[in-house]
C-alpha cells in the first residue's frame, strides 16, 4: 500500500529514541523508496539550535545506528527531508514556529510522534489543539511508558482523548512490530495444523521470556521509579501473551484483533495476596560477569540508591479463565543482566501417554513450538525422531524456519514497520485505550502488594538466569524453563 504525502513530527526529536531508532527507521524506508518525494520529517526539541547545527547532531548521533552505514548520496537526500524546530513543549506561544514549519494542506497526513515523558502528553495535545494543528487528518503516536498505574493510564487516555479520537491514537509497543509476532498470527490463523491442538487438552504450558544482558545503563533515573514489572511485563509480555492466547478474530481488522486481545486481558485470573506471594518472583541483579567482563550490581550502578528495592527481574505464573485455557499455566519472565539476550515464546505440548519403544516414556521430550523474537527471528518445532543406526532409539530433533534464510529478503526492523503502519493509518498493531487500562487493572494489585511488602527482591548474580526461586516457581509444577530442559549434546 503506497503512502500518501505526509508531515511527520517527532517531539523529542533530539532525544535518544529519535536518534537511535526513529530517524534510522525512516532512513531505511527512504532507501527502499517507500516515502513520497515531498514528504518531510520535522524534529522538535528544546535546544536553540540552527538547522545546520541540528543536522550535524543527526550526523553524529543517528548515522552510526544505521546498519551497514548509509550510502552517502541517499543519506544526503534523506537529510533534505529533515527540518528542525525549537520550541518549549509546555509553552503554547512557542508553537508558532511549528505552525510555520508545517504545510497547510488539508489532504496531507500529519503525524505527531510524542517521544517525550508521558507527563508532557496532555500539554502537547492541548497546545496542538490551541494552535489549530490537531486536524481531523492528523494522528498522534504515544511512546511508553503509558502511565505508572491504572489511574495515570486512565488520565493519559482522558487527556489525549479530549483532542484526538481513538481512531487517531497510536499507542506503540515495538515488540508488536517484530516479524515473528506477525508470523505468530500467520502460524495460528493461516494454517489449520495447530488450531485443533491450541488448547488445554494438548498444551502443557506456555513460557514467554524477554531476557537482556545489559544493565540499566543511563536509564537509572527512569528505571528506579519503574522496575521490570512496569517497564516490560505490563506491556511487552502481556501483549505477547494476548496474541498467543486470543480467540480467532473475525478478520485482521484493527478492532477485531484488539477485541480478541482485550478478552484475554479480562480473562486473566486475578491474584489474591496469597496466590501473589506464591506465584510471582522479583529479583535484583548483583555483581557478576557478562561475556567474560565483570559488571556491577544494580545498587553499585552510578547514582543508584544503595537500599533500592526496585526489581530488575520478574517471573510469574499466570492463568487464563477461559474454556480454551483453563488449567494451562503461562510462565512470564523478564530480567536484566541475564545469561543471554533473547525474546522467545515456548508452547510446550503434553507428553506422550505411553511408549511403544524400548525406552521409558520419561526419556521422551515433549513436543514444543519455539517462536524466537530476538536475537534471530524464526520458528522451530521440536519433535522426537529415530537416531541413525540399526536400533530403534529416539532422540529430540528440530525443524527450523529461519525467516532470513527462507525468504531471502531484507529484514524490516520493528520501528520501520510500525511507523509505516501509522503513516498508512493501520491500527492493528497498536493498543487501544481499553486494552491499556485492562492491562494496568490486572497488574496494579501486584504493585500495591509490593509497596506494602518490606522484603527486598531476591538477589541473583549477573550472567545467570535469575534467582533460584524462579526455577523453584516452575519446578513446583514438575516443569523447567526451556534453557534448563534442553538435552545435553
Amino acid at each position: 500500500m503506497a503512502l500518501s504525502d505526509f508531515d511527520l513530527v517527532f517531539f523529542g526529536g533530539s532525544g535518544d529514541l529519535a536518534m537511535r531508532k526513529l530517524l534510522p527507521a525512516m532512513y531505511s524506508r527512504d532507501v527502499c523508496n517507500d516515502l513520497p518525494d515531498a514528504s518531510r520529517i520535522i524534529c522538535v526539541g528544546r535546544d536553540d539550535a540552527t538547522q545546520e547545527e541540528f543536522l550535524r547532531m543527526v550526523e553524529t548521533n543517528s548515522k552510526p545506528h544505521i546498519k551497514d552505514g548509509p550510502d552517502e548520496a541517499s543519506w544526503a537526500r534523506f537529510l533534505k527531508r529533515i527540518t528542525y524546530v525549537a520550541l518549549n513543549a509546555t509553552d503554547v506561544s512557542t508553537y508558532q514556529a511549528l505552525v510555520e514549519a508545517l504545510r497547510h494542506d488539508a489532504s496531507l497526513t500529519r503525524v505527531y510522534y510524542l517521544a517525550t515523558p508521558p507527563q508532557l502528553f496532555a500539554k502537547i495535545c492541548d497546545n496542538l489543539a490551541a494552535t489549530g494543528l490537531a486536524t481531523p487528518n492528523s494522528r498522534v503516536v504515544l511512546e511508553k511508558p503509558l502511565g505508572r498505574d491504572l489511574a495515570s493510564a486512565k488520565q493519559i487516555n482522558l487527556d489525549v482523548g479530549k483532542v484526538f479520537a481513538e481512531s487517531q491514537i497510536y499507542r506503540i509497543d515495538h515488540y508488536l512490530g517484530k516479524e515473528t509476532v506477525q508470523n505468530l498470527l500467520a502460524l495460528r490463523f493461516g494454517n489449520i495444523l495447530f488450531e485443533p491442538l491450541w488448547r488445554r487438552e494438548w498444551i502443557s504450558d506456555v513460557q514467554i521470556t524477554i531476557a537482556e544482558k545489559i544493565g540499566v545503563g543511563n536509564r537509572l533515573g527512569y528505571y528506579d521509579n519503574s522496575g521490570a514489572l512496569r517497564d516490560m511485563l505490563q506491556n511487552h509480555l502481556l501483549q505477547l501473551l494476548c496474541i498467543v492466547a486470543m480467540e480467532p478474530p473475525t478478520s485482521i481488522a484493527p478492532d477485531a484483533v484488539r477485541d480478541a486481545k482485550l478478552q484475554v486481558l479480562r480473562s486473566l485470573k486475578r491474584f489474591t495476596p496469597t496466590t501473589l506471594s506464591q506465584n510471582i518472583i522479583r529479583g535484583q541483579y548483583r555483581a557478576g560477569y557478562i561475556d567474560g567482563q565483570q559488571v556491577p550490581g544494580y545498587r553499585e550502578e552510578p547514582d543508584a540508591p544503595k537500599s533500592s528495592r526496585t526489581e530488575t527481574f520478574v517471573a510469574m505464573k499466570a492463568e487464563i479463565d477461559t474454556w480454551r485455557w483453563a488449567g494451562v499455566p503461562f510462565y512470564l519472565r523478564t530480567g536484566k543482566r541475564m545469561a543471554d539476550r533473547l525474546a522467545e515464546i515456548v508452547v510446550r505440548f503434553k507428553p506422550i501417554p505411553h511408549s511403544i519403544f524400548n525406552q521409558p516414556t520419561s526419556s521422551f521430550q515433549p513436543n514444543s513450538l519455539v517462536i524466537r523474537l530476538q536475537p534471530d527471528e524464526g520458528l522451530s518445532m521440536n519433535l522426537m525422531a529415530k537416531t541413525p543406526g540399526d536400533s530403534m532409539r529416539l532422540k529430540q530433533a528440530e525443524l527450523e524456519l529461519d525467516f532470513r534464510e527462507q525468504f531471502k529478503a531484507p529484514r524490516m526492523e520493528a520501528y520501520e514497520r510500525l511507523l509505516l503502519d501509522v503513516l498508512r493509518g493501520q491500527l492493528t498493531l497498536f493498543m487501544r485505550g481499553d486494552e491499556l487500562e485492562a492491562a494496568w487493572e490486572w497488574v496494579e494489585p501486584i504493585l500495591e502488594h509490593w509497596e506494602q511488602d518490606d522484603s527486598a527482591p531476591a538477589p541473583y548474580t549477573s550472567g545467570t538466569w535469575g534467582p533460584a526461586a524462579a526455577s523453584a516457581l516452575i519446578g513446583r509444577d514438575g516443569l523447567q524453563w526451556r534453557e534448563e530442559s534442553l538435552p545435553e549434546d
